[in-house]
C-alpha cells in the first residue's frame, strides 16, 4: 500500500488507516485478529484507537494482538485522550487528565510509546496552552512520537497549530487533525481543511464512507447486521438516511456501475485523494469487509467522475467563504 507523510512531518503512514471504534464491544478478539492481519498483509500501518473506545477494551484488545500477531515496528499506533464519561463535562483537556490518560493507554496497549497521540476534542474549560503543553510533555518524555488533534473546528485548529509553531525548538508541531469527512459530510472544507493545508497538518478523515451509508447497503432497507441495525450505533447512522444523502448515494452507485467498481471503492477513493488528506480511517466488522475497502488501492477516479461527485455533494458555502465583493 502507498505510504504518505502525515502532514508536514517525517512520519509516514499507509494511505488507508484501520479504525477500532467497535473493538472489544461489537468486534471480538477473533474478528479483530483477522482484521489486523489482513490490514498488515496489505501493507497497512496506521491503526487508530482511543481510550474511550469500548471503555478501554479497544486498546486492551489491540495491545494483546500487537507483537503476538503483527510486529510492533510495522505499525503506526494512534490513540486519543480527552473524552470523559461525565454528562456535565464531555471533554477534559487538562494536563493532569491527559497525561494520566496517556499512561493508562500505554498500559492497555502494552507499549512504551504511541506513534501518534491525539487530543480527542477541544475543551473550552481548559486554557488551550495547557492542553498543548501536555502534547509537548508526552513527546519530550518519549511516550508519544507525534501529536495531533481531533474534532477541532477551523479557528481552534489554526490557533493550536500556530501556537505550536511559535517556538518550534521547544514545542511539538501538530502532525494531524482527525475529522469526519466524506461525500455526505464535507463541512471540513469550509475552514478546517484550508487551515490544515496552510499549516501543514495532515487530515485523517473518520467515517469516510458516510458511516457506512455510501456503500449502498441502506438503499432499500436497513440490514439487521449493520451499524444502522445496532442498538449502540443506529443513532450514529440515522442522520445520513435522508433524501439528500439518498441522492448522493445514487450518484455514487451510478459512478460505480460505469467504472465496474463498487460504491464503497468509489466513495473511499474520492476522499482518499482529496487535497490535504493523509489517510482515511476505515472501520470494518470483519475481514471480508476490510478486504473490500483495501481493494480501493488499485482505483483512481477519472477527473470527470470526481467533478460529478463534487457537484452532486457540494455543500452550500456563501459569505464569507466566497468573494463577498461579488455578492
Amino acid at each position: 500500500m502507498e505510504q504518505r507523510h502525515l502532514g508536514r512531518t517525517g512520519l509516514r503512514v499507509s494511505r488507508i488507516g484501520l479504525g477500532t471504534l467497535t473493538w472489544g464491544r461489537d468486534t471480538d478478539e477473533n474478528d479483530a485478529a483477522d482484521l489486523l492481519k489482513v490490514f498488515w498483509e496489505a501493507g497497512g500501518t496506521l491503526v487508530d484507537t482511543a481510550d474511550v473506545y469500548g471503555d478501554g477494551e479497544s486498546e486492551y484488545l489491540l495491545g494483546r494482538l500487537v507483537d503476538s500477531l503483527v510486529p510492533r515496528r510495522d505499525l503506526v499506533l494512534a490513540t486519543k485522550a480527552g473524552s470523559v464519561p461525565d454528562p456535565e463535562r464531555r471533554f477534559d483537556g487538562s494536563r493532569g487528565h491527559l497525561l494520566d490518560a496517556l499512561d493508562a493507554s500505554l498500559t492497555r496497549l502494552g507499549t512504551d510509546y504511541v506513534d501518534l497521540w491525539q487530543i480527542h476534542a477541544f475543551d473550552p474549560w481548559t486554557p488551550l496552552e495547557e492542553t498543548l503543553g501536555a502534547l509537548d510533555l508526552a513527546v519530550s518524555s518519549g511516550r508519544a512520537r507525534y501529536a495531533g488533534v481531533s474534532n477541532f473546528c477551523g479557528w481552534q485548529l489554526a490557533k493550536a497549530a500556530t501556537w505550536q509553531l511559535a517556538a518550534p525548538g521547544t514545542r511539538t508541531r501538530l502532525a494531524s487533525t482527525q475529522m469526519e469527512y466524506s461525500l455526505l459530510q464535507r463541512g471540513v472544507e469550509r475552514e478546517v481543511l484550508p487551515a490544515a493545508l496552510d499549516l501543514g497538518v495532515g487530515l485523517l478523515p473518520s467515517s469516510p464512507l458516510g458511516r457506512g451509508v455510501l456503500t449502498g447497503k441502506y438503499r432499500h432497507s436497513t440490514p439487521a447486521d449493520s451499524r444502522g441495525g445496532s442498538e449502540h450505533l443506529a443513532p450514529f447512522v440515522a442522520p445520513y438516511l435522508d433524501e439528500t444523502a439518498n441522492r448522493i448515494v445514487e450518484a455514487v452507485a451510478t459512478a460505480a456501475d460505469g467504472l465496474a467498481a463498487t460504491p464503497l471503492q468509489v466513495a473511499l477513493a474520492w476522499v482518499r485523494d482529496r487535497p490535504g488528506v493523509s489517510a482515511p480511517i476505515v472501520g470494518a466488522r470483519n475481514a471480508q469487509q476490510l478486504s473490500a475497502a483495501l481493494s480501493v488501492e488499485a482505483l483512481s477516479l477519472p477527473r470527470e467522475i470526481c467533478q460529478a461527485l463534487d457537484d452532486v455533494s457540494a455543500p452550500v458555502h456563501r459569505y464569507p467563504d466566497q468573494d463577498w465583493s461579488t455578492l
